[in-house]
């Protein structure tokens, strides 16, 4: 029983560390989103342009007509455009997000922990 209960107090002073933190509660949805969406997105949906870009290409040289093939190329350049657009503008957010804390100074509280949170969602102090 005294394991227990020294557990349970250890397990609410956690908690109540990581609620008072600068990602009040969050540092885990911050986590999946920096550390996981962002690069699937950065890199996942590049790479889908591209090689759909490749497929239409190919099988456009396969049918041997010159208007599919002018037609994939519009579109395989089209899709190279996007993918690369695709790759800046999650790189753009992320920096966006890492110093939209240092913009507002002490103005904005709030900001800062945002900055905080993104910048080191684990919850400790940041390097910065």
């Amino acid at each position: 029983m005294f394991n227990l209960m020294s557990y349970m107090q250890v397990l609410s002073e956690t908690t109540e560390a990581m609620v008072d933190g600068p990602c009040h509660g969050f540092g885990f949805v911050v986590r999946i989103i920096k550390n996981g969406l962002f690069p699937i997105l950065q890199i996942g949906i590049p790479i889908i342009l591209i090689v759909l870009g490749t497929f239409d290409l190919g099988k456009a040289v396969i049918s041997s007509d010159d208007k599919a093939v002018k037609e994939a190329q519009s579109k395989l350049i089209k899709r190279c455009i996007y993918a690369i657009a695709v790759f800046f503008i999650v790189t753009l957010l992320s920096v966006l997000f890492s110093i939209v804390g240092g913009i507002a100074g002490s103005d904005a509280p709030g900001l800062q922990d945002w900055s905080e949170c993104w910048n080191n969602p684990e919850g400790g102090v940041s390097e910065e």
